[in-house]
């Protein structure tokens, strides 16, 4: 069994975009709109923005209260569609339920949807000449490689089919010609159905759902899950440990997807800022 370190692979995509950014004739610039103060938000935001300055892009973290109304968020989030020195705009989620994040993400500027979820990008995915990968996705996607597995012809089973992650995973399986699976957690005998994947990928949301005997022997593991036990501890949505002793690959939790996301984000306000230009 080899772990996946993706702390590792991560920092080795923020280097080399550090040394694309010096080149240029300026940085790349990533707003990011945070509302309410959610802890779990507000974490996610500062390792982001902690992220961008690693890498030397401007970064722009945008505080707003709960209580701001749609018009409100609508007209900032316009302010930075037309903000020259902005290349990538992120509305941090879930947002509080007054506001409709449907929406929010609609009037996002296509060529500034850094987070990939702006229907036309969802679409141009779909058709297979994507133009901003959703983050999670496209991080997976990164990780399969450094397995060096070749996806096409793979069986592939997703489970989870959120419009976030499973829904564009199973569509960035499809384009690497692999034959997909999404599942969720209503499936009937999903422990049959992943028996029989060479790789699985665990977005459910539901902690440690998936059991280490459901692993075909030498398939590769990817868990984008992360919950957080009674007793404080964070795990993914595989029983690591049971899983692990079938698994030929696997990503831990915390330490595996979760970084790449970000690297990710920035890997697309990259992308962005060069069409752009």
């Amino acid at each position: 069994m080899n772990i996946i370190d993706g702390k590792k692979i991560a920092q080795t995509l923020r280097n080399k975009l550090a040394k694309k950014v010096e080149k240029l004739d300026r940085a790349p610039g990533l707003a990011v709109i945070l509302v309410g103060d959610d802890p779990a938000s507000a974490v996610y935001v500062r390792n982001k923005d902690n992220a961008c300055r690693e890498v030397g892009f401007y970064s722009e973290k945008i505080n707003k209260p709960s209580d701001i109304t749609q018009k409100q968020l609508l007209a900032e989030i316009q302010r930075l569609n037309n903000d020259d020195k902005i290349d990538g705009i992120l509305v941090q989620l879930p947002l509080p339920d007054h506001l409709d994040a449907n929406l929010v993400i609609e009037t996002i500027a296509v060529q500034k949807d850094v987070d990939g979820f702006h229907s036309e990008n969802v679409g141009k995915l779909m058709q297979n000449k994507p133009y901003l990968h959703p983050c999670t996705p496209k991080g997976v996607m990164t990780l399969l490689a450094t397995t060096g597995i070749d996806l096409a012809g793979k069986d592939c089973v997703v489970v989870g089919a959120s419009n976030i992650v499973g829904r564009p995973m199973a569509m960035e399986l499809l384009n690497a010609r692999a034959t997909v699976t999404i599942c969720n957690s209503k499936t009937t005998d999903l422990s049959a159905k992943l028996k029989r994947a060479d790789v699985v990928v665990a977005a459910v949301g539901i902690a440690q759902m998936i059991q280490g005997d459901w692993i075909k022997k030498g398939a590769v593991v990817i868990d984008v899950g992360i919950n957080r036990l009674d007793n404080g501890k964070l795990v993914g949505d595989v029983d690591f440990d049971a899983a692990a002793q079938n698994a030929s690959w696997i990503t831990p939790v915390p330490g595996g997807v979760g970084p790449m996301t970000i690297a990710t984000l920035l890997e697309n306000t990259l992308t962005a800022y060069q069409n752009r230009k």
